[in-house]
């Protein structure tokens, strides 16, 4: 059952959030920060699992926990227990994403909209079904557009008795001001590299230096380096770094081809222009520490191309994709935008060395 022991290198998350609950001074809404796939969304579980965990009360009361009132005359929860049980009915319902108090709500293809927040609104105004406390996570709340941000607002100001938010996001500046300010804000750090590439190695049976790379490039986030592996980002990459490798020698209409070949999808164009600007950064590296190389694997490829450039023409390089990559976030047309990216990289030579 999940519970904050699994947390990985959250410490100081897991003290202040076991404080709170300790002390009974939980918030009615929580902000939890930090990159995808650091664990915001399973101690936000196991936040709801420790609220309504049955085993702090004696037995005899256990079956009626969700009739009393969980807050004090200082409109603050009153609860007890530091962790869940993970074995009672309520941690049961709730870890296996059946407790009727447990609200998820999530993007509904790029936006979380504004008639479901209008729909938490009218749940929110009935008491809970059995809950001591009703629990509402919000997973990825930057995706709110602008009306359903609002339409939370009116929650967040008179929050409903019986129930606590807990708001899922990336960073706090891609909330509203008066979002985050009516919500108490809990950092969640990324997840150190060696942990990943053991996991990796563990889990997926991968070779010390794939899983090391794939950990460095996951930037902290356990399922982003998850769904690379199940989308085969090890062999894509191979592909990417060869057609880099020789983008200069290439005819423009092969440019053209590279350009239409990489649009075709836009998730994986998001990894291969991640890959390309790890490329860039390597070459950059080499040419002051090659022990801090990320595509060590190809480190011949990277320091014979290293050599034939200077550092201003590659910097310029990183910063061409890094341009690309604001604009395909603003829905730019893919083809046109990677052709004139692969005809910057492959022509502007900048100074040889």
């Amino acid at each position: 059952m999940p519970g904050f022991e699994l947390l990985i290198n959250q410490e100081q998350t897991i003290r202040i959030l076991t404080t709170l609950l300790r002390n009974g001074t939980l918030p009615h809404a929580l902000l939890f920060t930090g990159t995808v796939g650091v664990g915001k969304q399973a101690a936000a579980v196991a936040l709801a699992m420790a609220c309504n965990c049955q085993r702090a009360l004696p037995e005899s009361k256990a079956d009626h926990r969700s009739d009393q009132d969980p807050v004090n005359s200082s409109g603050e929860f009153n609860l007890t227990t530091m962790g869940a049980c993970g074995v009672c009915k309520s941690c049961r319902k709730i870890a296996d994403g059946n407790h009727p108090d447990i609200i998820r709500i999530q993007p509904t293809g790029p936006f979380i909209k504004i008639d479901q927040i209008r729909s938490l609104l009218r749940t929110l105004a009935m008491k809970p079904y059995e809950a001591i406390t009703r629990v509402t996570i919000i997973s990825e709340a930057q995706a709110m557009n602008a009306a359903a941000s609002n339409a939370l607002l009116k929650i967040l100001e008179e929050p409903p008795s019986r129930s606590m938010l807990v708001l899922t996001a990336t960073q706090k500046s891609d909330l509203l001001p008066t979002i985050v300010s009516r919500c108490q804000n809990v950092g969640f750090n990324p997840i150190p590299q060696k942990k990943i590439a053991s996991w990796l190695k563990h889990k997926h049976e991968l070779e010390q230096q794939s899983a090391d790379i794939i950990a460095a490039m996951a930037n902290g986030s356990f399922s982003r380096a998850q769904m690379m592996v199940e989308d085969n980002w090890l062999q894509r990459r191979k592909w990417v770094i060869d057609e880099m490798d020789r983008l200069s020698l290439q005819p423009i209409a092969r440019l053209f081809s590279l350009a239409e070949k990489l649009s075709r999808e836009k998730e994986a164009l998001a990894q291969s222009l991640e890959i390309i600007k790890v490329w860039f950064r390597d070459l950059i590296i080499n040419q002051y520490d090659a022990d801090k190389i990320i595509n060590r694997d190809v480190a011949d490829k990277i320091e014979n191309a290293s050599q034939k450039k200077d550092l201003p023409d590659l910097l310029s390089k990183v910063d061409a994709v890094q341009k690309t990559q604001t604009r395909l976030a603003a829905n730019t047309n893919l083809r046109l935008t990677m052709e004139d990216l692969l005809i910057y990289l492959a022509t502007h030579q900048g100074t040889n060395r």
